[in-house]
C-alpha cells in the first residue's frame, strides 16, 4: 500500500529542484549587470566545473577582453586550464547584441545557434547549446543556462548549469574581476 505513494513523492521531490528563478526577479539589484558597462576592458575570471556527483573536473582561469562599439559587445576569452585543457576550447570569442531593452543575442564559435540572453537590475541570464567535450575525441550536444550576479563595481559571479536532456551533468562556478 505504501508503495503506491512513493512513485508520487518521488516525483514531487523530482520537481522541487526545478528552479522557477527568473531575471525580473533581481530587477531591484545593484550595481546593473549591464555587458556593455562591465565587460569593456580586461578583467580575469576564476573558475571551477562540478560533475553531477559533486566532483571538480576542471579548474581554470579566463583573460579576458572586451570591447562595446555602441553595437556590439565583443568578449575574446582565453582560458587556462589547470593540469592541461582536456579537450576543452583554450579561447572563445563572444559577439553579443542587443535586441530589445533588457534583450540580448549571443554568437560564439562553439555556440550552437544563438544564445539568447536578458538582464534585469544586477543579474544577466542566457541559454544556449554547445558542444561539450567529454574526451579529446568525443563531445555531447548539451543545454547551458548560464547566470551572472554583479556584485560590485569590479566583480561579477557566474553560475552555469550544464544539462543533457533535462538531466543536469554539472555546473560551473565563476568569479570574474575587472581590472
Amino acid at each position: 500500500m505504501a508503495f503506491k505513494y512513493l512513485v508520487p513523492i518521488c516525483g514531487l521531490a523530482l520537481l522541487s529542484g526545478c528552479t522557477t528563478m527568473r531575471v525580473t526577479d533581481f530587477a531591484a539589484g545593484a550595481p546593473p549587470m549591464a555587458l556593455e558597462d562591465y565587460f569593456p576592458g580586461p578583467s580575469t575570471a576564476y573558475g571551477i566545473f562540478i560533475d553531477r556527483f559533486g566532483n571538480v573536473r576542471n579548474q581554470f582561469t579566463v583573460d579576458c577582453q572586451g570591447g562595446w562599439d555602441g553595437t556590439t559587445m565583443t568578449l575574446v576569452e582565453h582560458f587556462h586550464y589547470v593540469g592541461g585543457a582536456n579537450g576543452q576550447p583554450t579561447q572563445r570569442i563572444w559577439h553579443f547584441h542587443r535586441t530589445g531593452p533588457h534583450q540580448w543575442v549571443g554568437t560564439a564559435g562553439d555556440v550552437i545557434g544563438d544564445a539568447v540572453g536578458e538582464d534585469s537590475g544586477n543579474a544577466f541570464h542566457m541559454t544556449y547549446q554547445t558542444d561539450l567535450h567529454t574526451s579529446p575525441t568525443h563531445t555531447l550536444r548539451v543545454q547551458v543556462s548560464d547566470w551572472m550576479f554583479r556584485q560590485s563595481q569590479h566583480v561579477v559571479i557566474n553560475h552555469t548549469v550544464i544539462s543533457k536532456a533535462g538531466i543536469t551533468l554539472g555546473d560551473v562556478q565563476i568569479a570574474f574581476v575587472h581590472k
